[in-house]
């Protein structure tokens, strides 16, 4: 009778000490399932619009960044189509149900103060890219936040130097009336927009700082759009003809709709005698091919891999709370609340 007491006794021993460890095991596994879960950054893009070309590549680099480390990050994509009450409704979405860092492509730059004191709330880690507010004080205000992008006026000086050179070199090809100026279009991609603003400033001081004086034919407010852009172009070389010597625009995605409206009439087509300089912002691969082949002249070049790097490099570090440019190259600007990725100047045999 004992000897069986000590059996169920050691037997009921066994059974606790057996339902102790797997509770022990099922508790660290779950424990690690959810550090693993934590781990993983939640990013959200909320774009202006992801059909533009630069966002298209831009997207693509992200998209490469994931699948290289699939267990430290998740991008999701917003398109506000141009609609900035789309994109409200879209980052509240996000901040209820739970994120870990926001990079913002504003519509309007204007909104930027309320959207960065609505994020500040939830304490979310925040970079503004692409479109550059009016100012950094925004951002500024928050600890959290960072503008990440170019400097719009590198990319116009670089613009700028681009059609100097040209000039310089085979003024005889450009200067169609033989007045000693420069006749240009500007294609502006939007009114009252940083970028664009010190775009077309800095391209046109640069050319008049060489001693070259120009004359502005048109200004069109194209949106960044290359099919506007094209009609546009179509349009105005219906009516000003020879005038046009230059074409200045804010970014690729208009100057490769320009373009095409000058192929249609036999210009930028490989006949140097039939020729008008066009210049772009960007360096998009489609941008690239026709400067490559001569029927684009250049453009200011930011690659998109290696500003998508960045990106994340930086806002993982502003989500783990460190330094946000450890483990990069990169400075704040003189705002303090600014990183920018230098351009570098690309241009092509349209000449030769």
């Amino acid at each position: 009778m004992k000897i069986l007491k000590k059996i169920l006794a050691i037997t009921a021993i066994t059974i606790i000490f057996s339902t102790v460890l797997r509770s022990i095991f099922l508790n660290n596994t779950a424990i690690a399932e959810d550090s693993k879960q934590r781990t993983t950054i939640r990013v959200g893009l909320f774009s202006a619009d992801l059909n533009d070309d630069y966002l298209i590549f831009l997207r693509k680099n992200f998209e490469d960044i994931q699948n290289q480390h699939p267990n430290e990050v998740i991008f999701t994509f917003y398109d506000a189509k141009f609609n900035q009450s789309t994109q409200n409704a879209e980052l509240d979405t996000k901040l209820n149900e739970g994120i870990d860092l926001i990079l913002l492509d504003m519509v309007n730059v204007n909104d930027i103060g309320d959207l960065i004191n609505k994020i500040s709330k939830y304490e979310i880690p925040v970079i503004v890219f692409n479109r550059e507010p009016l100012t950094m004080d925004a951002i500024k205000s928050y600890k959290k936040a960072l503008y990440v992008g170019t400097d719009s006026k590198q990319a116009g000086t670089l613009q700028g130097k681009i059609i100097t050179d040209a000039w310089n070199n085979h003024k005889d090809l450009i200067d169609k009336n033989k007045d000693n100026v420069l006749q240009y279009i500007m294609l502006i991609g939007e009114r009252l927009n940083k970028t664009s603003i010190d775009r077309s400033a800095y391209s046109i001081s640069t050319i008049q700082q060489a001693g070259i004086k120009t004359e502005e034919l048109a200004s069109p407010v194209l949106n960044w759009d290359r099919e506007t852009a094209q009609n546009t172009v179509d349009a105005l070389f219906l009516r000003l003809g020879s005038k046009v010597e230059a074409i200045i625009s804010n970014d690729d995605s208009m100057a490769i709709g320009a373009t095409k409206a000058l192929q249609k009439y036999g210009y930028n087509t490989g006949n140097k005698s039939k020729v008008i300089p066009i210049v772009g912002v960007d360096g998009v691969p489609e941008a690239k091919e026709l400067i490559s082949k001569g029927f684009m002249l250049g453009s200011p070049v930011q690659d998109t891999s290696v500003m998508a790097n960045a990106i994340y490099t930086i806002g993982s570090n502003l989500v783990h709370g460190i330094n946000p440019i450890e483990g990069t190259a990169y400075k704040l600007d003189e705002s303090e609340a600014a990183i920018r990725i230098p351009y570098e100047e690309y241009t092509g045999p349209m000449f030769q």
